[in-house]
């Protein structure tokens, strides 16, 4: 048995999680972190415990079965905390661990940056989508939607 240096086991480390190989485990784990529910329930509950049906209410069309389903991944995976207390009816709240908490500031960056740049990213999108479009009398052209997009790129 060949003992490896810490600069070896580090190597091998970065090997095993690497996410570009598809069998890596980091890959599943940015697929869950990655999903629009994981991080709307994420900053839902960065100032604090909520309950379930409070969540349902803050998070306008999550369906029950996806919310429950979001609760109980994050659950698993370390991120949610969930309380039962014991009353009638029963109360349970869902706050975050310290690991979700260490989210937070990438969760928001993300958040942040659609917020900001949705005018942007839809101009790009009518662009794109004019541009191939099934051609109508030969045109192609753009046309509005490239000056739109100027128009706010020169803005932002």
């Amino acid at each position: 048995m060949t003992t490896l240096s810490a600069a070896e086991r580090r190597a091998a480390e970065r090997i095993a999680y690497d996410a570009y190989l598809a069998a890596c485990p980091a890959r599943k784990l940015l697929d869950r972190i990655s999903d629009k529910w994981v991080s709307l329930v994420l900053t839902a509950l960065a100032d604090g415990p909520r309950r379930q049906s409070d969540l349902a209410r803050f998070l306008a069309g999550a369906s029950q079965k996806m919310l429950t389903q979001t609760l109980r991944a994050l659950e698993r995976d370390g991120i949610v905390d969930r309380t039962v207390t014991p009353t009638v009816p029963i109360r349970v709240d869902y706050a975050l661990t310290d690991l979700g908490r260490s989210l937070l500031p990438v969760i928001a960056a993300i958040k942040g940056w659609a917020e900001s740049h949705l005018a942007e990213v839809e101009c790009a999108q009518l662009a794109y989508d004019q541009a191939n479009r099934e051609p109508d009398a030969g045109r192609r052209s753009p046309g509005p939607a490239r000056d739109q997009l100027a128009a706010v790129r020169n803005t932002g």
